[in-house]
Formats: structure tokens, C-alpha cells, sequence
């Protein structure tokens, strides 16, 4: 019997980017299922009408959210997360309350020491403003562009822009870039379990957002024994999940879970 898959989108992405995904796993035998952050609305366009309902919330509420989705559950899920899902899921592989966990283009971990200047720049929307970090930021199309569209066509990202870009919240942007410092930051993910389930962390080799270095220095953070892999997607950028070459990261994912499943 397959293990349940759940599905955890990043900033400014709704869920609903994950439908093909969902599809070709329950295909494979799969329960699977996008969930969600808190506060998210059930369509893109109302989730535009109601920023309000995701200003404010940081890592730690939307980690909750899901720990309280998977008590729900009637066995422990492997989670797939994208960005800050991606973040999110390595904590909840960290705590023993996913099975197994894969990370696209992560967002940092505590620990991690790269940051190149196109992270900065797609981070610009969130931090220009310390304001923001009780309130919801939207991306402009030119914006999105950079940080998730940068290898497509216009036209291309344009359409990924109006069909998914949501408002998200600033405070978790506001989060990194101060977990240096902070000593109970809510980016620490435990690093050297070794009683944990598999982990296998995928890099976009022209992410903008989350820039191929920064997701390879987090594989590298984890010791040795910890069942940590690391892949490289050549000449992607942050859409890589949803954009018209989904497939290849999908088929990459669902691979190496049929893998860990049957070991």
C-alpha cells in the first residue's frame, strides 16, 4: 500500500499549480493531494480579492498548518514542497512526521551561507519595506518574470503570472534574511538525524529566487547517514514545477518516491 503524497506550494504560488502533479500521482497509486498554506482561498482570484487573510503568517504558523493536516492523516505522508513548501517539508521530515520528503529549490535552511544577487533582487518586493512584514506583497508581471519566469518565454510567464501568482506573506522573506542571527530562527531544521525517512533536495540550475548554489549548500548541511540526495535541473528557473516543462521534475519525483517506497 502507497504511503499518501501531499503536495506544499511556496510564496506567491497558489496550490492549484499543483493539479497536474496530483493527477500523475494518484495515477501512479498515489492518495494525493495539494493543501493548502493558511489563509490561502480556494481560487487564485479570490486570493487576490483577500490578501488580508495571509498577511502576517511566518514559517512557523504555516509549519503548524500542515503537522495538523497530517495528524489527520491515518499514516505518515512523503511531502513534496516547492520554494518555501520546500522548507516547510524538511522540517516536517526533521520532526518524524513525513515519511519521506522532497525539496525543489528550497527555501535556505539555517545554516546556509550562499546569497547571490538574484536571490537579493527577487527578494526586493518583500524587504524594500520593513512594513511588509505584517502585510501580504503582490508581484507585478516584470517581477514575477525575474524571480520565476526568467528561462521561459514572456508570453509563457505572463500566462504561469495570471494563472497562479497570488498575494503571500512578507514575513517569512523577512525570516531568512534574519535567521543568521537568530538562535530559535523558525528556518533550523535538525541536519544530523539519522533515524529520519529519505530526503532528496532538487536545485533549479538557473533559479533566480532560489539560486542552484543555495539549494546545494543545504543538501551539503546534512551529515552523512542521513539518507540526503541531491539533483540538478539544468537551464530551470523557480517555475520549474509548473511551467510547460513540469514533466521532467515530475517524473524525476515520482521516480525516486516509487524508489524509497519499495526499499
Amino acid at each position: 500500500m502507497t504511503p499518501p503524497v501531499i503536495f506544499i506550494h511556496g510564496l506567491w504560488v497558489h496550490s492549484s499549480a499543483w493539479e497536474p502533479w496530483v493527477q500523475k500521482f494518484t495515477k501512479a497509486g498515489f492518495n494525493a493531494a495539494a493543501i493548502d498554506w493558511p489563509g490561502d482561498s480556494p481560487t487564485v482570484a479570490e486570493s487576490r480579492q483577500h490578501p488580508e487573510r495571509v498577511a502576517g503568517i511566518g514559517i512557523a504558523e504555516i509549519t503548524a498548518h500542515y503537522e495538523r493536516e497530517i495528524a489527520k492523516l491515518s499514516e505518515r505522508p512523503i511531502v513534496v514542497g516547492h520554494s518555501f513548501g520546500g522548507l516547510v517539508a524538511q522540517k516536517l521530515l526533521s520532526s518524524r512526521l513525513a515519511a519521506a520528503a522532497v525539496a525543489i529549490d528550497p527555501a535556505p535552511i539555517k545554516g546556509v551561507k550562499a546569497l547571490p544577487l538574484a536571490q537579493i533582487r527577487s527578494a526586493l518586493p518583500v524587504v524594500k519595506s520593513k512594513s511588509n512584514f505584517t502585510k501580504a506583497v503582490s508581484l507585478k508581471r516584470g517581477q514575477f518574470r525575474y524571480g520565476f519566469g526568467n528561462t521561459l518565454s514572456k508570453a509563457e510567464s505572463n500566462e504561469l503570472f495570471d494563472r497562479f501568482a497570488i498575494p503571500g506573506p512578507g514575513r517569512p522573506v523577512f525570516e531568512l534574511t534574519a535567521a543568521k542571527k537568530d538562535a530559535n530562527s523558525p528556518t533550523i531544521v535538525d541536519t544530523a538525524g539519522r533515524e529520519r525517512g529519505p530526503l532528496l533536495i532538487i536545485g533549479g540550475e538557473k533559479d533566480h529566487t532560489i539560486p542552484e548554489v543555495v539549494a546545494r549548500q543545504a543538501a551539503a548541511l546534512y551529515a552523512g547517514g542521513t539518507r540526503t540526495e541531491y539533483r540538478k535541473i539544468a537551464a530551470r528557473g523557480h517555475s520549474l514545477v509548473f511551467d510547460s516543462g513540469w514533466r521532467t521534475v515530475a517524473d524525476l519525483t515520482l521516480e525516486w518516491i516509487q524508489r524509497q517506497v519499495k526499499a
